[in-house]
């Protein structure tokens, strides 16, 4: 999917108010669980930076996907948390505060961690560290362009955070709405333009992305249980390592990787099923619990 340099430089405005507004949202009482939670919250931490990424290298080395598009599940899978899973943690009747903690500090460490992982995990699996080497990406300047356009918005999200509050919310309602917007209009305008080419794979992207969502459900379970999580934060981890910023993965693929096809079309429909997949975990665990009120 390849966009002309105007393209470029929306999609990379789109991604810096993306963070921008992610930014305004963070709050110092947003860490106050760490404290409080300490074990708990780095199992948590743990799972979306480390278990979620080398979960993902065991299922490409299962599934064995092609290199485009388990270049898009690597890098959907270094991206921060989603910030829906804060909604869903709240529907699914789970540990808000806890689910609140892991997004903000996977969004606060996004500008150094991404990137890096990205880096990091692509060269771990052959096929990706090929690709990489075929489009000719420069790691340096890879790592200091992605760290630029997540770290100056993430800075100055922060500061108006914290030095205007009133003024971070006024912000949000518009920052986040105009960012997406700008987002969906270039995914659907290269969407459009290529779908022809997408539409064959359509199957097996929809395939593949189900069998990586759901084991990153399992992984937050299963971190949980290990560390003998209560049931609410239970909840709240399954649904936070379920959730990544998909969104945050496009734009990344399309304005920093070349706009690989098969990476960006999986990072696409993975933010589509991963709503669906986190919607139905929700419906069961609130079904669950009617089960026992009655």
């Amino acid at each position: 999917i390849v966009l002309d340099p105007i393209g470029q430089t929306t999609v990379a405005v789109a991604l810096m108010v993306i963070m921008f507004s992610v930014a305004l949202s963070l709050r110092l009482e947003d860490f106050a669980f760490i404290k409080s939670h300490a074990p708990v919250y780095s199992a948590g931490v743990l799972a979306q930076i480390i278990g979620l990424p080398l979960l993902t290298l065991g299922l490409l080395h299962l599934l064995e996907p092609p290199p485009s598009i388990a270049l898009g599940m690597i890098v959907v899978a270094c991206c921060p948390g989603g910030a829906v899973s804060n909604l869903l943690t709240f529907l699914a009747r789970g540990a808000l505060a806890y689910s609140v903690a892991l997004t903000a500090t996977s969004s606060l460490l996004a500008a150094i961690v991404t990137p890096v992982s990205i880096l990091f995990w692509s060269n771990r699996y052959p096929p990706t560290a090929e690709l990489l080497q075929t489009i000719d990406v420069s790691p340096l300047m890879f790592l200091v362009q992605t760290m630029v356009l997540l770290g100056i918005p993430l800075i100055a999200g922060m500061t108006v955070a914290v030095k205007a509050p009133d003024v971070a919310a006024g912000l949000r309602r518009f920052t986040a709405p105009a960012g997406a917007l700008v987002l969906f209009g270039a995914v659907v305008y290269g969407t459009w333009l290529f779908f022809p080419l997408l539409y064959p794979a359509l199957p097996m992207l929809v395939g593949i992305a189900a069998i990586h969502n759901a084991a990153a459900f399992v992984l937050g379970l299963s971190a949980a249980l290990v560390v003998r999580a209560d049931g609410p934060t239970r909840r709240a981890m399954t649904i936070e390592v379920g959730i990544q910023n998909s969104g945050l993965a496009l734009v990344i693929l399309v304005g920093q990787l070349e706009g690989l096809g098969g990476a960006a079309a999986i990072a696409a429909i993975w933010g589509i099923w991963h709503l669906v997949a986190g919607g139905s975990i929700v419906l069961l665990l609130r079904t669950i619990d009617r089960g026992r009120s009655d």
